[in-house]
């Protein structure tokens, strides 16, 4: 047995096969199955991610789950919105902050590349210094009206009840309040991500789960000095993950499972006697550990479908299509991961 040492816990690791116990937080957790499919997996799918940016026309795995259905990236930055949002919202138009705050969350809050494309369509460059509610809701409203989804479907974004009877309409009027409340100077000028999260927290319809999503994306950009390995929250898709791969022993620390799981990802691996080399050299951070919670709790739906998780879920909605454009793979410069633009 190898005792590792770690910032905020002792873990302990077995060399080699499967692990009768492990230890977090205080708390001695029996891994099931789903703990070793969660390393297995996140290397199948990096391969698979590695293949289509190599180019080929696939099948890019022989996995018969990842071939029928969809999963992220194991990696956050790496799926395609998040590159839209790094390269076409962030990296892209007038960088002072103020500017990229706006763009970031209203981005984000449709989370759908082909609303921002709508938006910049009609109305040239997104400016929050030239945003005029009436103007941006009117051509999102007239694609609402055409029957134009406005929002995507990979989590829920509740609208808060300002006083419009749209939900995009009272969303405009949100990010209306935290522009004029400051928000962006206070995100910036917070001393840790944790606190930069409990501004975006303080703001109607917005809780931990979305706060945590828009912080780390506001992350991305240059002026955002936080490590992504600084700051997690679970959400309740990572929960239910979290929970077929501990059982209810690790309700309550799943913010702690997370980080071992960052933190002891290498001697995993290496147990497993599985190749994963990362994105380009970069480690899985905490956020990609909370996602992988998320997408084993869908694989282990059709893998492992006698293990219960929190949520009941048996089915995996999602089914795989292959598409045909290019892959971007481009990052915050300041992760130093990118040969060129």
């Amino acid at each position: 047995m190898v005792m590792l040492l770690q910032e905020r816990s002792e873990y302990e690791v077995l060399e080699n096969g499967p692990l009768s116990e492990i230890h977090v937080a205080g708390r001695s957790l029996v891994p099931t199955v789903v703990f070793d499919t969660y390393w297995r997996f996140a290397a199948a799918r990096q391969k698979v991610y590695e293949a289509r940016l190599a180019g080929g026309e696939g099948p890019f795995t022989d996995d018969p789950i990842l071939q029928r259905y969809r999963f992220t990236n194991c990696f956050r930055a790496a799926d395609r919105v998040s590159q839209d949002l790094i390269g076409d919202v962030i990296y892209r138009g007038d960088q002072r902050w103020e500017e990229v705050f706006f763009r970031t969350l209203l981005f984000k809050i449709f989370n759908k590349t082909s609303t921002w494309r709508l938006l910049e369509a009609a109305l040239g460059e997104v400016r929050w210094d030239a945003y005029d509610y009436q103007v941006f809701d009117r051509v999102l409203s007239r694609a609402f009206a055409a029957g134009q989804r406005l929002y995507s479907a990979a989590y829920i974004v509740p609208p808060p009840q300002l006083g419009e009877q749209r939900k995009h309409q009272n969303h405009l009027r949100l990010l209306e309040m935290m522009m004029e409340a400051d928000a962006p100077q206070r995100v910036l000028s917070a001393p840790t991500l944790e606190d930069a999260y409990r501004v975006l927290l303080g703001f109607p319809a917005i809780g931990p789960f979305l706060a945590y999503q828009f912080v780390i994306d506001l992350n991305y950009a240059a002026e955002m000095p936080f490590s992504e390995m600084d700051f997690v929250v679970a959400g309740p898709g990572a929960r239910d993950g979290i929970r077929k791969c501990f059982g209810p022993a690790a309700d309550g620390i799943e913010e702690d499972v997370i980080r071992y799981m960052a933190d002891t990802q290498d001697e995993h691996f290496a147990r497993l006697g599985l190749a994963f080399a990362g994105l380009r050299g970069r480690r899985l951070q905490l956020i990609d550990c909370q996602n992988l919670f998320c997408e084993v709790d869908k694989y282990a739906r059709v893998a492992h479908p006698d293990i219960a998780g929190i949520s009941g879920r048996s089915r995996i909605k999602q089914t795989y299509r292959q598409r045909s454009d290019p892959m971007p793979a481009w990052f915050p410069p300041k992760w130093q991961l990118n040969t060129s633009r």
